[in-house]
């Protein structure tokens, strides 16, 4: 199970963050994709999101971030992860491949 946070870091330095709870019931096999899509109330136009992932027992890990001009990835992440904006409709989707 994952807990998987997606924070927005401000220039004032506050944090503006949507906490996503895996069910415990939603299972992926290795070699499935999972995609999780999030509604946020901030302006995709306007900031950074960023990505984290918190495995079950484990530490928070940095996925990776984007915006509308551009992204960046955690180098041993970066052919497994995928996050895309639409600024129409204020979502965020991940997408992630589970290792075979």
């Amino acid at each position: 199970m994952f807990s998987v946070a997606l924070l927005l870091l401000l220039a004032a330095g506050c944090v503006k963050y949507e906490q996503l709870t895996q069910p415990a019931s939603v299972t992926v096999q290795p070699g499935q994709s999972l995609t999780i899509t999030c509604q946020v109330s901030y302006s995709l136009s306007s900031y950074w999101t960023h990505w984290i992932r918190q495995p079950a027992g484990k530490g928070l890990e940095w996925i990776g971030r984007k915006y509308t001009g551009g992204s960046n990835y955690k180098a041993s992440l970066k052919n497994k992860f995928s996050i895309s904006l639409d600024s129409s409709s204020n979502t965020v989707t991940q997408w992630s491949e589970c290792a075979a």
